[in-house]
């Protein structure tokens, strides 16, 4: 196989695909048939394959035609947004941070965390949601430039990240308003009987929960499970039942929710933590959110 295709032979390929023939993709070029015709088959000798095939009186994709169309799909559908992009940049030159948020980190501490990027009034940020391990591959494959989660990476020596605890948060117990009564008055007795909401196994927190009540010989009335601590807090504003969470976001709960502080967890810490691919930190957002 030759590698003396170039960009103008795929694009050529490309529009006869989307126009489904020679002549149509000659008028909306305003090229010679003839031309269009010789640039494909010159695509398909250096490629080693055909790539279209007789049908009636038109052409269709081969099965390598159609797998050629999905990489020519990618590569000029990107290239015709590049005027815009460029257009959007001109008018609003901003910095731009992709930062992965781990699904078990509370959204608000997350908010938090990033306060000395959204205090930059040209900063683009976008934010990814997701499971700690595809963070991870993300991060270590460039696609994210930090990540934000409730755990550091593990060590291993395949991969090249670097976790740094930002903050900590002791534990304490909320409730909504129609169980506030019952809980102060016996806590935390009262967690045998009250309905109580836990995240699931994959955060940090659930483990140091499990280990606490079994310290008090408690036997917690579990009734719900959440990986996403959001629709965690969600249900329990609706009155589903209590839950525990950090300080840090006592007051955001209260405001945002309505719901109250009925005891704290003794020496259960939750911790937070940037983990990102960079030994020499070289964006300079990413090192504001390790600094703060």
């Amino acid at each position: 196989m030759s590698n003396s295709y170039n960009y103008r032979h795929l694009y050529y390929f490309w529009v006869v695909a989307k126009e489904g023939s020679m002549s149509k993709a000659a008028e909306r070029l305003n090229i010679a048939t003839q031309t269009i015709s010789a640039q494909v088959h010159e695509l398909e000798k250096s490629l080693g394959y055909l790539l279209f095939k007789p049908a009636g009186r038109g052409i269709i994709l081969t099965d390598f035609g159609s797998v050629a169309l999905e990489i020519a799909d990618q590569i000029f559908s990107i290239g015709e947004k590049l005027p815009e992009v460029l257009r959007d940049a001109a008018k609003s030159p901003k910095i731009k941070i992709i930062v992965g948020i781990s699904d078990s980190l509370p959204k608000f501490v997350a908010r938090q965390l990033l306060e000395p990027v959204l205090k930059n009034k040209d900063v683009h940020l976008i934010a990814h949601e997701g499971e700690f391990d595809k963070l991870l591959a993300d991060l270590v494959l460039h696609r994210i430039d930090i990540i934000l989660a409730d755990r550091p990476a593990n060590n291993n020596k395949n991969i090249n990240v670097f976790s740094e605890m930002l903050s900590k948060t002791s534990i304490a117990w909320y409730s909504p308003k129609q169980f506030l009564k019952i809980a102060k008055n016996n806590f935390p007795d009262c967690l045998s009987e009250l309905p109580i909401l836990l995240p699931t196994v994959h955060s940090t927190v659930r483990l140091l929960m499990d280990q606490w009540f079994t310290k008090l010989s408690l036997t917690p009335n579990i009734i719900g499970e959440f990986q996403d601590s959001a629709l965690l807090k969600t249900f329990a504003a609706s009155g589903m039942g209590v839950f525990p969470a950090g300080k840090l976001i006592e007051k955001d709960l209260k405001e945002t929710y309505g719901i109250e502080l009925i005891g704290n967890c003794d020496e259960i810490y939750e911790h937070f933590y940037a983990i990102r691919s960079e030994k020499k930190i070289q964006h300079p957002l990413v090192q504001a959110i390790i600094e703060q």
